[in-house]
């Protein structure tokens, strides 16, 4: 069971967090990562991981994820799950942060973490709410199956929108990747494996999906080039949405500084404007958005706190 006080908070229990987690336990100090959904964050449901180091063959992002949480837990954090955070703010008493949660408890701690990651980022065309969980999807590994033998369409030229389809590819009968530019921003190694599956795989270049539309379940889209201005509908069971993120930062909006999109602004240290407070992954203005680089920012933050806690204490190694 949770108790109401720790020397720190770490919210979000993805890569940044659980690597906080594990860094923050070993330094034998009481810590908590309090996650509203399941412990891995986006790692959770990538198919297959290639690029986090010391897997060759690449690994699932369920079992790193396991993995990570496993370890954090080795070393005395407490990882809670579906526990959502609705602010961070000062106690004005004692200088302390506190959590507050949905569930209505509040969570004193000497120093916090943010760690709470991103989510995907929406089009913002007609149709693409009202057939959310119909149609249209941010995840390819939870909803490929259901598009078997179908035809889909994929928006985005990242390596997330590229590794997706690569994964989409697997079940469905024809996938149409949609690209506003004429080239894929994903790295060479993912375009040259997409490439090979054409006809398979048919690219719409400096392409737009203007809507979605359907009855019940999505039935077609409408693309339009951004050079001619053509339109045209095609016909598809389901549309896979890869655009970029949005920050999960609104816990500390107008609490900690952020830039113009939500990303908080931290110091290489992690420090935020608020003292005490850190922040790390996906949720920071960062050049990089890898689970590597979320990892060493989680251990660049654990560490941080650590020292300030130490100062806050009066017990910094002279």
């Amino acid at each position: 069971m949770m108790r109401e006080a720790y020397d720190v908070v770490i919210v979000g229990a993805g890569p940044a967090g659980l690597t906080a987690g594990i860094y923050i336990g070993r330094a034998g100090l009481s810590v908590a990562v309090l996650e509203r959904q399941y412990p891995g964050g986006q790692a959770f449901v990538t198919e297959l991981i290639e690029n986090y180091p010391a897997f060759p063959d690449g690994i699932s992002g369920y079992e790193l994820a396991e993995r990570m949480k496993n370890q954090a837990e080795v070393f005395g954090a407490e990882i809670v799950a579906d526990t959502e955070v609705l602010r961070v703010e000062d106690d004005a008493v004692s200088g302390h942060k506190l959590v507050q949660t949905a569930a209505g408890s509040t969570v004193s701690a000497l120093a916090v973490v943010i760690a709470t990651g991103a989510r995907y980022r929406k089009l913002g065309v007609p149709g693409e709410d009202r057939f959310f969980g119909k149609g249209v999807s941010s995840c390819a590994t939870c909803d490929a199956a259901l598009y078997r033998d179908k035809h889909v369409v994929v928006v985005g030229g990242s390596d997330t929108a590229v590794q997706e389809s690569l994964f989409l590819a697997r079940f469905v009968d024809k996938l149409t990747l949609v690209h506003r530019r004429d080239r894929l921003r994903a790295s060479k190694v993912l375009q040259d494996r997409i490439f090979e599956l054409a006809p398979k795989v048919e690219f719409r270049w400096d392409s737009v999906l203007t809507s979605i539309s359907g009855r019940q379940s999505v039935e077609s889209v409408s693309i339009k080039n951004v050079q001619t201005g053509a339109t045209d509908v095609v016909k598809c069971d389901g549309v896979f949405i890869f655009i970029g993120f949005v920050p999960n930062s609104e816990i500390v909006q107008g609490y900690v500084q952020t830039d113009e999109w939500g990303y908080i602004i931290a110091e290489k240290s992690t420090a935020t404007s608020v003292t005490g407070v850190f922040a790390c992954g996906d949720v920071r203005k960062n050049a990089l958005r890898q689970i590597v680089s979320a990892c060493g920012e989680g251990a660049v933050a654990a560490v941080a706190a650590q020292h300030y806690i130490d100062e806050v204490k009066g017990t910094t190694y002279p």
